[in-house]
């Protein structure tokens, strides 16, 4: 694999201009370099481009062509696997935002690729880095709390009507039409970093809004969150929560054979920032006291990271990308990872359409797991298709008339029209 000398700098392309600032601004503090941008979305698209003063392009084909080392996957939420496909067969090395897969027929074809092309591909799962979470990845790996056993993530991002509509402009958009289990990277993979697990067998289940809720929202019919109960390849279990239930929360908890370790929990976005770590009085040793809580900070080398969004991962991600590039070697989050965690959201979804049933994940490294799965393209989000699985646990859908005149309204005022 052809490496980049550290002293050079990495030429990056984006695609898309929204979620791609989250790059930009990031992409010089490790040694990366801004090219060219691309979007469908024409008059953000020349603004981004001049104030970066790239090249702009909203022809992807074309865009591949520009002289780049690598591409950026800022696109839609179930778009990224074609893509990044069609970024490793033209050469460059692909960063992907999540979920890396939409179906399970995309995960095959994007390992497949990834090691036909000999590219590095990472997924941009930022999560895992913030303070806390490497604080307690740290810990793990030197024994405080044993090997685990169980296990709790949390990704619960609830929010106004008027937000929600606001980045979501569409009934088509990716955001009106994905199911509650589908999003569940943010809370699965600081699990998997942490304890360096793979994920093997799923259960999905949500809790669905009633009926007659005053709640507000564009359907009738809505899931406020989805559970997910994963079965890990050491036998450990972890849950995961997903979604916009009220009570807005991002934790991780961790119970070993000697010990458990959680994230704080309070107000903000991320709460204290804290780690607490328990220990049982009959299993202390020497030295240990039952009880700690700590506020761990970034090291000093990772200052950027401070400054950086998602509590600093989106400097992380940045980081590890650019190394893996220079070395030559792929990085944690890396094709196989990314895509079982994405799977896992896919499998809770068809297990909640079974009544809890289960569901194994393939082991994507193999060639024999990836053909028994090569052709499964089934995919509730596939808005085209005659008769497309639903998207919520209810079955068909309804939109609410008067939150769509609303939600026109909003799309129409942030420059979005035609919806």
């Amino acid at each position: 694999m052809a490496r980049v000398k550290a002293s050079k700098k990495i030429r990056v392309g984006v695609i898309g201009v929204g979620r791609g600032q989250t790059f930009m601004t990031q992409a010089p503090a490790v040694g990366m370099e801004l090219v060219a941008i691309c979007d469908n979305w024409e008059s953000q698209l020349q603004k981004v481009g001049k104030q970066y003063n790239i090249p702009t392009y909203t022809d992807y084909d074309k865009f591949l062509e520009h002289d780049m080392d690598a591409v950026v996957l800022a696109n839609y939420f179930h778009q990224h696997a074609p893509f990044a496909v069609k970024a490793l067969k033209a050469g460059k090395h692909v960063m992907s935002e999540c979920a890396a897969c939409n179906t399970l027929a995309e995960g095959v074809e994007l390992c497949r690729a990834v090691e036909k092309s000999g590219k590095i591909y990472m997924l941009a799962e930022n999560y895992p880095y913030t303070a806390f979470n490497q604080e307690l990845a740290r810990l793990y790996k030197a024994d405080e709390i044993g090997r685990v056993l169980y296990g709790e993530g949390e990704y619960n991002h609830p929010g106004s009507f008027e937000w929600a509509i606001g980045i979501s402009p569409g009934l088509r958009h990716w955001r009106n039409n994905y199911p509650a289990t589908y999003y569940c990277t943010h809370a699965l993979a600081p699990l998997m970093a942490i304890t360096d697990t793979m994920p093997v067998r799923v259960n999905g289940f949500v809790a669905p809004l009633p009926l007659d809720s005053k709640r507000k929202r564009l359907w009738r019919e809505a899931d406020s969150g989805g559970i997910i109960m994963v079965v890990m390849d050491n036998g450990a279990v972890f849950k995961l929560i997903q979604g916009g239930l009220p009570g807005h929360s991002i934790y991780y908890r961790l119970h070993g054979e000697w010990g458990m370790m959680e994230t704080g929990r309070g107000p903000g976005y991320w709460g204290p920032g804290s780690v607490r770590i328990v220990h049982e009085e009959y299993d202390c040793k020497k030295g240990q006291i039952p009880e700690t809580i700590r506020y761990p900070e970034f090291p000093k080398w990772a200052g950027a990271a401070k400054t950086a969004g998602h509590g600093g991962g989106d400097f992380f991600t940045n980081y590890h990308f650019a190394q893996a590039i220079r070395t030559g070697q792929q990085p944690y989050l890396d094709v196989y990872r990314g895509v079982a965690m994405s799977v896992v959201g896919i499998l809770a979804w068809k297990s909640v359409l079974a009544d809890g049933a289960s569901f194994r994940v393939p082991d994507f490294t193999t060639e024999k797991a990836r053909k028994a799965c090569a052709n499964d393209r089934w995919q509730p989000m596939d808005i085209d298709a005659a008769n497309p699985p639903p998207v919520n646990s209810r079955g068909k859908r309804h939109v609410i008339p008067e939150r769509l005149k609303e939600a026109r309204k909003i799309w129409k005022d942030l420059g979005h029209t035609g919806l």
